[in-house]
C-alpha cells in the first residue's frame, strides 16, 4: 500500500515511443511496466509503430521482444528494409501453426482444437519471455487470441493472467489489435493501461487521411483530439492538434512597413506584430502581389519570413515578383525567406500546421499563405476549416508573428458567393477591387478594417507595374466603385484621381 502525503505524487517513468511528435501527444511517453493497446484496421501503421517502438528501446540499451501470432519474421524484416532499418537487437518469436497443422489427421482430437491451441500458444508466449527477458515487448496480434478463446470470459482472462505476468517483470508492452476478429469487444481496452487509436479513412481525391487518437490514458494526462498522422519511409510522423490556449502569451506590438508610403498611410501606418490581415478580391487583382510586397520589406530589414503557396507554384511567384522590382531570389538565398509549395491533395491540415510552426520555430516573423481557397480543399470536412484556421492565428498572433492571408473571391467584380469567410477571424481586412472607367479596367484597394490602429477610409486606385506597387489618390470622384461600374459623383465633374 502507497501512502501518499498532502502535495506528494508520483509521477512514473516515461519511456519515449520511437514515433515523432507521439510523446508530444502523450506528454511524455508511455508509463514503463505497463501495457498498451494499439488498435487499427489493416494498414494504419501498427506494425511499423511498433517496431518504431522497439528500436528505441535497442538505442536505450533495452532488450526488446516481437511477438507475432500472424506476420512471419521474414514479413516483419522487409517492413524494416522498406523503412531503411536495422533489426539488430529486436527478438522477432514466430508463433504461429506450422505446415503440420495442414496433416487432416492433425486435426480431430477428443478435444475441441482452439483448447489445445490456446494452451500451446500461451505456452509459447511465456517461454519466449522468460527467454529473452525484454523490457519493451510486442504482441502481434489479439485477434488470434480472441478467436484461439473464442468466449469473451475465457479472453478476458487470458489477456488479464499476461498483463500480470508481463507487469511482474517489469516489461512494457503493446498489444497490437487489428480488429479483424469475428467481433469487436472492449475487453482490452478496460484493462490495457492507455488505448492508442488509428484511423484511416479515404478521399474522393488525393491520399488517405489518417489520425491517431489517445482513447484513454490512465492518470496521466494526454493531448485530446485526433491528430493526423503519415506513413513516411523511416516511419510513423505523427503532427499534434494545434491547440493555441497551451501558448498564451502578451507580446509587444510594432507596426511593420510594406515599403510602400502610400499604403502605409492607407493601413495606418503598417501592419501591427501579431495580427493577421486578409488580403481579399476577385483573381487577377494584384493580391498575391501586395502580400508579397510585405514580405519583400521585412526581408529587406533583415527579418525572416515564410510563404506557403497552395495554387501558384514557386518558380511563377519568384519569377512575377522580379518584375515588379521584388528580388525575393535574394531573400531566399540569405536564408531570411522560406517559399514552400503545398499539394492540397496530400497535405492534411495538421501536417500544415505543424510546417507552419516549424517556420516560426526557425524565425520566421511574417507569414503568408496563398490561399485560402487551396487551404480549404485541404480540409475533407468544411465544418471543420475555421476551428483549425482559428487556432492556427491565435497561436501565430501570440507569438508575435504577422500573418496575411490571400482570398480568391468569385466572379471577376468580387460580386458572387465566397466558398468560405474568414473576415471575422483576420484583425484587418483589405480588399482589391476592378472596376471599369472611360473603356479601362482598373484597379482600387481598400481598408474595410483594421483592429490594431486607425486606418484611412477611403478607395484608392491600385496599380502593378515595372516600378512594382502603386498606391494611387483618392478615388473621390466616383460612387459605385465597389460595384465595379462606378458612376461620377453629382459634386463633382470630372474623375478625379482616377
Amino acid at each position: 500500500m502507497i501512502v501518499m502525503e498532502k502535495n506528494q505524487s508520483i509521477t512514473p517513468d516515461l519511456l519515449s515511443t520511437g514515433v515523432p511528435g507521439l510523446d508530444n501527444v502523450l506528454c511524455g511517453g508511455l508509463a514503463a511496466g505497463r501495457l498498451y493497446l494499439v488498435e487499427g484496421e489493416p494498414g494504419t501503421g501498427k506494425t511499423t509503430l511498433a517496431l518504431q517502438f522497439l528500436l528505441e528501446g535497442v538505442r536505450q540499451g533495452d532488450p526488446t521482444l516481437y511477438l507475432t501470432l500472424a506476420e512471419t519474421a521474414a514479413e516483419l524484416e522487409g517492413v524494416a528494409q522498406s523503412h531503411g532499418w536495422d533489426m539488430d537487437g529486436v527478438h522477432i518469436e514466430e508463433i504461429i501453426p506450422d505446415e503440420k497443422s495442414l496433416d487432416p489427421d492433425q486435426q480431430y482430437t477428443i478435444f475441441h482444437p482452439s483448447e489445445i491451441e490456446l494452451g500451446a500458444t500461451t505456452q509459447r508466449i511465456l517461454a519466449a519471455v522468460d527467454k529473452y527477458q525484454p523490457r519493451r515487448m510486442v504482441l502481434d496480434s489479439l485477434s488470434e487470441l480472441q478467436l484461439l478463446a473464442e468466449s469473451p470470459l475465457r479472453y478476458r482472462r487470458q489477456v488479464l493472467a499476461l498483463k500480470q505476468y508481463l507487469s511482474s517483470r517489469n516489461c512494457t508492452t503493446i498489444f497490437l489489435d487489428d480488429r479483424s476478429a469475428l467481433s469487436t469487444d472492449l475487453q482490452v481496452r478496460s484493462v490495457a493501461h492507455a488505448v492508442l487509436s488509428l484511423d484511416q479513412a479515404e478521399q474522393a481525391y488525393g491520399a488517405e487521411r489518417r489520425r491517431l487518437r489517445v482513447v484513454k490514458y490512465r492518470g496521466m494526462g494526454f493531448r485530446g483530439g485526433a491528430h493526423d498522422y503519415r506513413i513516411l519511409r523511416g516511419g510513423l510522423m505523427v503532427y499534434p492538434r494545434l491547440v493555441a490556449a497551451e501558448t498564451r502569451e502578451t507580446v509587444p506590438r510594432q507596426q511593420l512597413a510594406s515599403g510602400v508610403p502610400e499604403l502605409d498611410i492607407l493601413i495606418g501606418g503598417g501592419l501591427e506584430e501579431g495580427t493577421s490581415t486578409l488580403i481579399t478580391g476577385p483573381s487577377g487583382t494584384g493580391k498575391s502581389s501586395l502580400g508579397a510586397q510585405f514580405v519583400h520589406a521585412a526581408a529587406q530589414r533583415g527579418e525572416r519570413c515564410a510563404m506557403f503557396l497552395y495554387e501558384e507554384s514557386r518558380d511563377n511567384l519568384l519569377a512575377r515578383s522580379e518584375n515588379l522590382g521584388m528580388n525575393l531570389r535574394a531573400a531566399i538565398d540569405k536564408e531570411l525567406l522560406w517559399v514552400q509549395q503545398i499539394d492540397p491533395a496530400e497535405l492534411a491540415p495538421g501536417e500544415f500546421a505543424d510546417v507552419v510552426v516549424k517556420a516560426v520555430e526557425r524565425g520566421a516573423r511574417v507569414v503568408v499563405i496563398d490561399s485560402l481557397n487551396g487551404y480549404l480543399n485541404a480540409v475533407p470536412d468544411e465544418r471543420f476549416l475555421i476551428t483549425y484556421l482559428h487556432e492556427l492565428l491565435t497561436w501565430l498572433g501570440q507569438r508575435g508573428v504577422v500573418s496575411i492571408l490571400v482570398g480568391v473571391q468569385q466572379g471577376l467584380l468580387g460580386s458572387g458567393p465566397n466558398q468560405i469567410d474568414a473576415s471575422y477571424l483576420a484583425d484587418n481586412v483589405v480588399m482589391l477591387r476592378y472596376f471599369e472607367t472611360a473603356g479601362e479596367v482598373r484597379q482600387a484597394i481598400s481598408v474595410f478594417k483594421k483592429r490594431g490602429s486607425a486606418h484611412e477610409r477611403t478607395l484608392r486606385r491600385f496599380e502593378l507595374g515595372a516600378g512594382g506597387l502603386k498606391v494611387g489618390a483618392v478615388l473621390n470622384g466616383f460612387q459605385g466603385v465597389l460595384t465595379g461600374v462606378p458612376a461620377l459623383a453629382p459634386q463633382h465633374g470630372d474623375a478625379n484621381g482616377a
